[in-house]
Formats: C-alpha cells, sequence, structure tokens
C-alpha cells in the first residue's frame, strides 16, 4: 500500500503550503503527491522536493491520501517530517 509510510508517520503535514514550507525548510523526508491533483499546485512541490534531495511518492488518488493523512477531505500533497 503506497499509503502506509504517510498514514504511520508521527508527524507530517497535509496540504500543498505546508508541504511545500517542510521541503524548503529541509523539514521532509517524503513527499507525497496525488496523481490526479492539478499540476499547478503539485510542481513546485515536486520541483523544490527534487532540488533538494526529498524523495517524491506519487499516489493514485487525492481522495486516498486525505484518507491516509487522517481527514476527511481531499488531500493534493503530504510530507513526512519523521518516521
Amino acid at each position: 500500500m503506497p499509503y502506509a509510510r504517510i498514514s504511520q508517520a508521527r508527524k507530517k503535514t497535509v496540504g500543498s503550503r505546508q508541504t511545500l514550507r517542510a521541503v524548503e525548510r529541509g523539514q521532509a523526508k517524503v513527499v507525497f503527491v496525488a496523481a490526479d491533483a492539478e499540476s499547478r499546485i503539485t510542481n513546485p512541490i515536486v520541483q523544490a522536493a527534487t532540488a533538494r534531495g526529498v524523495a517524491v511518492k506519487v499516489v493514485p488518488s487525492m481522495k486516498e491520501l486525505g484518507r491516509a493523512c487522517g481527514i476527511e477531505v481531499s488531500c493534493a500533497s503530504a510530507a513526512v517530517l519523521e518516521d
């Protein structure tokens, strides 16, 4: 299951703004991006993560990513801050 790491993480960010901020601050260990999210939202996150050497995992669904993060709404991106 591609969502196992994010759902089990003790510290994580949920949402595009928080995820981008965590990547820029060097806090993100792994970034999850939903394949069905708009590229104008996810591209800056992927570019920032790639530039900083942070692993990017593409998951199929915004809805499932939100559920894995423990929220009731869809989520375009999230990041694990520590395991």
